[in-house]
């Protein structure tokens, strides 16, 4: 990987967590792979699917469900059911599932980078979330007048305690309420190197040698203190 492209990625997400530009990074790791990227054409994209959520949390509910209705299950479901994000099931560890550009223009991925999208639009309408870095399903959450509601990303649902339990088990096969550890917000830099480590995973398995190298540039540049090692298990 080209030590330019390095540096810019370095600066971008070495910045402190309030202003880190989650998008930009990850569309900084996309850039190799597609070497004409037009990065402001994509953050241009997330703005104006920004301003269509700041417009639909405007608008006045249509009934009762939706009066009481989280603004942030308001933006999923926008997404998911209107605009046709969801998560690519028939092709899950296609690569692609975890370039931004590309779960932008078609409108699928894998929870990770649902989860970016879902994060990024929030923000622009002005509502606050976070990503939650759980084993094997990567959720989004936000806070509710009764606690913290959790939006699985893949499908624009909220993941209600039986869901939580039922993800639980399908990753450590163990049926119980998940330890609440896994359930708080997880960093930008580390959302950075869980879809890296997704990434990881794809190139190793296929043997792609130069990918793989590039991609692990890029996880030394976010955690220096690592050594690499074989690639995680999980995917999400």
């Amino acid at each position: 990987m080209p030590a330019a492209d390095l540096t810019l990625f370095s600066h971008v997400a070495s910045r402190p967590e309030a202003e880190l530009d989650l998008a930009l990074a990850s569309l900084l790791i996309a850039e190799p792979e597609y070497p004409q990227l037009d990065i402001p054409h994509y953050v241009d994209v997330l703005d104006q699917l920004g301003e269509k959520a700041r417009r639909r949390l405007d608008e006045p509910p249509r009934n009762s469900a939706e009066a009481d209705e989280p603004p942030l299950r308001r933006i999923a479901r926008l997404l998911h059911d209107d605009l046709g994000f969801s998560g690519n099931a028939d092709d899950y560890y296609d690569p692609r599932n975890s370039f931004l550009n590309e779960v932008l223009d078609r409108r699928t991925g894998i929870p990770i980078s649902l989860a970016v999208v879902l994060l990024e639009v929030a923000r622009r309408a002005g509502i606050q979330a976070h990503g939650v870095g759980f084993p094997g399903h990567f959720l989004v959450r936000t806070a509710v007048p009764s606690g913290t509601l959790f939006i699985d990303p893949f499908d624009g649902h909220i993941a209600t305690p039986a869901r939580l339990r039922e993800l639980h088990a399908r990753t450590t096969g163990v049926s119980r309420d998940p330890d609440p550890r896994v359930l708080e917000p997880t960093p930008k830099k580390q959302i950075l190197v869980r879809m890296l480590n997704n990434l990881r995973g794809i190139y190793a398995a296929a043997a792609d040698a130069d990918r793989l190298r590039r991609i692990l540039a890029l996880i030394q540049l976010l955690t220096p203190t690592s050594t690499p090692s074989t690639p995680p298990r999980t995917f999400n």
